[in-house]
């Protein structure tokens, strides 16, 4: 009997194994995709205001997260592969954008069930994504609101900024805060412009009613005679003549 006779079986045993992990790796891939569409679908309501979609695209995208942790329940490396994780990441944002926009209480760690690197960075892209909703409220005229997300926008920066790990270890979560910092300066600049003009255009309203253009009175027309001075003016104009 030759000392390799027990190699095939066991080579056999090897492929089984590896091409249940890459049906199991397959399916977690093409289920990332699903979360991600969902959750994309879900910000998506939330900026537009739809707030029955925005549920419903989110119930969506926790069937799909749900879903995707079953298909990598048995293989600890690919759930804390890149795919799975950048899935979770979105499925956060989703999540944390509804709460900051609605004025509600972020979601836990626990009640989204994610990696604490995966809660961290959807956090920050989700800030990120209140600048759409600051820009929206701003061209509309300038509000509290925006401030109120503005401020939102500063504190989970800042909050996040005291995570000083390595980033294999909060998973790339320094990359996100140099790009939230980036929208984080260039929202407060809209912001700040956008309260500039409102007291300016406060202050120009003042100043209309101050010399009684608020009473639909135009500035120009004030100079002008009336007429019976037009017709004078005209006499006196003809008889010079």
């Amino acid at each position: 009997m030759s000392n390799l006779d027990a190699l095939e079986p066991i080579t056999e045993q090897i492929r089984a194994v590896f091409e249940a992990k890459t049906a199991a790796r397959d399916a977690a891939i093409n289920q990332s995709r699903t979360v991600i569409r969902h959750c994309a679908n879900a910000i998506r309501a939330i900026h537009r205001h739809e707030w029955d979609t925005a549920h419903e695209r989110l119930e969506q995208a926790r069937q799909a997260t749900d879903k995707l942790r079953a298909d990598v329940a048995d293989y600890p490396d690919l759930y804390h592969s890149g795919y799975t994780q950048d899935a979770l990441k979105e499925y956060v944002e989703a999540h944390a954008t509804y709460a900051l926009v609605r004025e509600e209480a972020l979601p836990t760690l626990d009640s989204l069930d994610v990696e604490p690197a995966a809660y961290l960075n959807g956090l920050a892209e989700a800030a990120s994504e209140l600048r759409r909703q600051i820009l929206d409220i701003i061209r509309r005229g300038h509000s509290d609101e925006a401030e109120r997300l503005l401020v939102q926008m500063d504190t989970i920066y800042g909050i996040l900024m005291g995570f000083d790990f390595h980033d294999s270890v909060t998973g790339g979560l320094r990359r996100r805060l140099d790009s939230l910092r980036g929208v984080l300066e260039r929202t407060r600049g809209d912001v700040t412009t956008s309260l500039r003009q409102q007291q300016l255009q406060a202050a120009l309203r003042g100043f209309e009613q101050r010399i009684g253009l608020d009473s639909g009175n135009d500035f120009g027309s004030s100079l002008n005679l009336d007429d019976d001075e037009e017709d004078q003016s005209q006499d006196r104009g003809d008889s010079e003549s």
